[in-house]
């Protein structure tokens, strides 16, 4: 949500008074929903919710050929410093990216060999499409626009080619026998990968007690 917020002021705070129509249309032409997590139909109840606070204050509405009524808005001073507040915490501040992906590599161990290795490799080709796609239209795409947008897609092809090395060194670690993988054999005393698991988990944190 705070991520919405920050979108939604950040275009008011360029555009005011603005429609929430045009807000939704300029952010959803920015493809917000995949790298920023703002849903375009969360962005109006995100407009009337941020009024409620008193962060955004109606300007007018207005309503042509029966269409729906529009309203314009604009920063209040006190949306105007929480604004302010959100952009510098963001620049300042670094938060690791959410990927589900992350998620699933937690559970490397559940995959066999072969199929993992060969899965961080079509993930690599996946990255190194996308990065050759943008480098390809990259000059037709910024067109028009600001340069700080085009450094901004560099920076996100810059990510996507050094995982797309780190998914192929982690490839040649996995045929080459290192980590574990649940299905395989148990190691040399005789135990297998969950029993490990199971173990590091009781030497860190002791035994299980009883939950209320």
């Amino acid at each position: 949500m705070s991520t919405t917020r920050l979108m939604i002021m950040g275009l008011i705070s360029y555009l005011q008074p603005v429609h929430g129509y045009d807000i939704r249309k300029e952010l959803t032409s920015w493809n917000v929903e995949s790298w920023a997590a703002v849903q375009p139909g969360s962005i109006y109840h995100a407009l009337r919710r941020m009024t409620d606070e008193g962060l955004l204050e109606a300007v007018d509405t207005e309503q042509v050929d029966g269409r729906p009524a529009r309203t314009r808005y604009r920063l209040t001073k006190a949306g105007e410093v929480e604004y302010q507040a959100m952009l510098r915490r963001y620049w300042w501040e670094y938060a690791e990216p959410v990927d589900p992906f992350l998620a699933a590599f937690a559970f490397l161990p559940s995959l066999p060999r072969a199929e993992a290795a060969g899965a961080l490799r079509a993930r690599a080709r996946l990255l190194d499409d996308w990065v050759k796609t943008y480098r390809d239209s990259a000059d037709e795409w910024a067109a028009g626009k600001p340069p700080h947008v085009a450094w901004q897609f560099e920076l996100t092809a810059a990510r996507s080619e050094a995982e797309a090395r780190w998914c192929h060194d982690v490839a040649e670690r996995v045929e080459g026998g290192e980590g574990m993988h649940f299905h395989e054999a148990g190691t040399a005393d005789g135990e297998h990968g969950a029993e490990a698991w199971r173990r590091a988990i009781r030497e860190q944190f002791g035994d299980p007690e009883d939950e209320d």
